[in-house]
């Protein structure tokens, strides 16, 4: 793991995510995941959050205003059994669903500490993530034994390069 910011391994690509097409499946309420993503100098706000509904999962869906080389990840849960445990990337694959994640291999599985700081900036394979236009971040569980317990997160950064804007 990384020291987390903004200059450690690229900058924040929050001004170029597509914030108002983020799709997040089972959250509990609809549109609370577009309030996870924000400026890195917003982090540690816990005025919002996203929480799993059915069960543990969560699958975001994130366009970017243009193509991006991701560098890194940054994730913000609790500091309880909340936190997520694991997230598994996927590049350029709009809307995946459930069934999709269950029967596909991500471009990189990482696994999460419990980080209520932001303190940890989770290397990506740059040659995997050169060339995104859309990313998938599925979280299938979190540190709780019990499925009975919702995932919890405050914040998702994505640090990286902008390397341009989409064509029309």
């Amino acid at each position: 793991h990384l020291p987390a910011g903004e200059d450690s391994v690229g900058c924040s690509l929050f001004a170029h995510i597509d914030v108002d097409h983020v799709q997040c499946l089972n959250e509990a309420v609809d549109g609370s995941c577009r309030r996870v993503f924000r400026p890195w100098a917003d982090r540690l706000d816990r005025s919002h959050s996203v929480q799993s509904d059915a069960d543990q999962e969560l699958l975001f869906n994130i366009p970017f205003s243009g193509s991006v080389k991701l560098k890194s990840l940054v994730v913000i849960g609790p500091d309880d059994s909340a936190h997520p445990f694991t997230a598994r990337l996927y590049k350029n694959k709009p809307f995946m669903t459930f069934d999709s994640v269950s029967g596909g291999e991500c471009d990189q599985e990482v696994g999460l500490a419990q980080d209520p700081d932001g303190l940890i900036a989770y290397p990506l394979k740059t040659v995997k993530f050169s060339s995104v236009t859309h990313l998938t971040i599925y979280i299938p569980r979190n540190f709780a034994n019990d499925n009975d317990v919702p995932t919890s997160l405050y914040y998702i950064g994505l640090n990286g390069e902008f390397l341009g804007s989409a064509s029309r």
